[in-house]
């Protein structure tokens, strides 16, 4: 081989094994946070109902507040990767740095609101009387972890422009695995009620924030980098970070609009599109986590200004998702009449679960892809492309979930197949819409 000539096949190896580094932890740490949430709930199920159903609709509040939010994460993991494949490492630190300092001005925004009015916050999300009660004693607490669980965001987005998604899952396992001890201790062994739930949730949200700003300190040593963020930089990190804000908006519209007609279809279609969406939730966490890969692999090759790379590896994630949703579809369609039994020993919902989620099994196909190519575009800094399109996404799913509510059958199996039929249209225009931006040039700008 002639020197300084590149072999094809190693340049693949290499590239296998870069997703697979960055895609595998980024999934471990992805269900690692509602594996824990599951456990906090066995604790806290321990007081009686009406804490359980609080801590559900407090955690539904904190996750919804805190997600749409996402961007600060995305956005610093496109800025910190691109200016990485530049060479520009002082310039990725502080893209991270001035995103802590955004998060961290959001988040105390958003503590106040959760700390000052919790139970009013709890009645949004449907709680009433008891329930109500008891999220509000949560949140009034878990708020002041607000600040930390954003900066939490943004300092795992710069670690994965640093190609490191190893470093958030020991954290985030360390961490919540402390969580778990001290639920049992002030929960169980001290008797503090769900506020002791809330004081451990507390307790590790700033831990891990503080661990994980450490780590970024150990990772930039020697750039004489500070922890005050820039004024310009975090102007520059809210810019393009609200296009993507507006994308999250969108698509969790979708979502609403979604669970909204199922709950206007009757009890049992709605128990049971939840049943099929908490799966949909889950098999979710495996496309993003490639896409969380195509965020920072898609930065630093443009950042490099390697363009043919970018195609490779754009061709390469996407058959990965395409394979991906194929081989978790036909799993999911194998144990669609076995995983209703483990939510429901109602017959009717039951077998309203098992249709549905052989829709949803048949729409892994096309999530797969959706999620990757979504990845790519967000780590190549098309935020202003993607919000524009997601809406675009919006407005044509309106027409076909609205039809749905019409329309929608008085059997529950069929309500639910017909529902997710929609949404599969939703992403299959989601699909499309995002192939075709990924087949131009126009998202691929490369440098700095």
């Amino acid at each position: 081989m002639v020197r300084g000539s590149r072999d094809p096949g190693s340049e693949v190896g290499a590239g296998y094994r870069q997703i697979l580094n960055l895609a595998v932890p980024a999934f471990l740490s992805l269900i690692a946070e509602p594996l824990f949430l599951v456990a906090d709930s066995a604790v806290v199920g321990h007081l009686g109902t009406a804490e359980l159903a609080g801590l559900g609709v407090a955690s539904a509040a904190l996750t919804t507040f805190t997600g749409l939010f996402v961007f600060l994460a995305y956005a610093t993991t496109a800025t910190s990767s691109r200016r990485m494949g530049a060479g520009d490492r002082q310039g990725a630190a502080q893209a991270g740095v001035d995103g802590l300092g955004l998060s961290v001005i959001i988040g105390l925004l958003v503590a106040i609101m959760l700390v000052a009015i919790p139970t009013t916050v709890a009645g949004w999300f449907g709680a009433s009387g008891a329930v109500a009660e008891q999220a509000g004693r949560y949140l009034r607490i878990t708020g002041f972890g607000v600040p930390a669980m954003l900066a939490t965001m943004a300092i795992t987005g710069v670690l994965r422009g640093f190609q490191d998604t190893r470093t958030p899952l020991v954290v985030t396992v360390v961490t919540f695995s402390a969580n778990l001890v001290l639920n049992l201790w002030f929960v169980l062994g001290m008797g503090w009620g769900i506020q002791g739930s809330a004081i451990g949730t507390l307790v590790c949200q700033i831990a891990m924030a503080v661990a994980l700003v450490w780590v970024l300190r150990i990772r930039t040593r020697g750039l004489d980098l500070s922890l005050v963020p820039h004024l310009s930089g975090i102007a520059s990190s809210l810019r393009d970070g609200i296009p993507l804000l507006i994308r999250t908006l969108a698509l969790r519209a979708a979502l609403y609009v979604t669970t909204w007609v199922a709950a206007r279809s009757g009890a049992i279609t709605m128990a049971s599109y939840q049943v099929t969406m908490t799966m949909w939730n889950l098999l979710l966490m495996a496309m993003d986590a490639l896409g969380i890969a195509g965020q920072a692999l898609t930065g630093a090759s443009l950042g490099a200004g390697d363009v043919r790379r970018t195609r490779s590896l754009t061709a390469t994630m996407t058959r990965w998702g395409l394979v991906a949703g194929v081989v978790i579809g036909i799993v999911l369609a194998a144990f669609h009449q076995v995983v209703p039994a483990l939510y429901t020993d109602d017959p009717a919902v039951h077998r309203a679960v098992a249709a549905g989620l052989l829709v949803v099994a048949a729409q892994q196909i096309v999530a797969g892809p959706a999620f990757v190519l979504d990845g790519v575009l967000i780590g190549a800094g098309d935020g202003r492309w993607l919000s524009g399109a997601q809406v675009v996404m919006l407005l044509v799913y309106l027409p076909m979930a609205w039809a749905v509510h019409l329309l929608a059958p008085s059997d529950p199996a069929a309500a639910v197949v017909w529902l997710w039929v929609a949404f599969s249209g939703f992403m299959i225009v989601r699909c499309a819409i995002l192939a075709w931006r990924a087949r131009g040039d126009a998202w691929m700008r490369t440098g700095a």
